[in-house]
């Protein structure tokens, strides 16, 4: 089975969206969101859509990340950003479907964006540069 590991910060208008779509999910049995200290009714929110919650024991997403797993009982671990509302359906299929199988160890989702003028007239031409092993990846989904 899987846990999906929702670090959040003040996202009290999305959280239950986000719970909500991940327990429609057969695969997934723990979902646990990380509070990082949010000042809104994020807590309340997750707690009323069905999630466990935890506070994170540090100011921060990674940490928040990392307290997850800590807590968390199964060996597939997804993490998803508290504050996006439209997941696409096969998201969770897509990112443990590899790790299923085998294939991988790690998948790491990514998005298309308008990126500013130094991100492409700058930073990706040097890290191209600098960089050619790693020409292959695309632009991240959150850090």
């Amino acid at each position: 089975m899987i846990t999906v590991i929702i670090p959040a910060l003040n996202e009290e208008r999305t959280i239950g969206k986000v719970v909500q779509f991940v327990k429609k999910m057969q695969s997934v049995d723990e979902i646990i969101v990380v509070d990082d200290k949010s000042i809104d009714d994020t807590v309340q929110v997750a707690k009323d859509a069905g999630a466990s919650v935890i506070t994170s024991t540090k100011v921060g997403k990674g940490a928040s990340m990392r307290d997850g797993f800590l807590v968390s009982k199964n060996e597939i671990l997804v993490f998803l950003d508290g504050d996006i509302e439209n997941y696409p359906p096969e998201t969770i299929e897509k990112l443990t479907a590899p790790v299923m199988k085998d294939e991988a160890d790690l998948v790491k989702a990514t998005f298309e964006r308008e990126a500013g003028r130094v991100t492409e007239l700058v930073a990706k031409p040097l890290l191209s540069l600098l960089f050619t092993q790693i020409n292959h990846f695309a632009q991240p989904l959150a850090a």
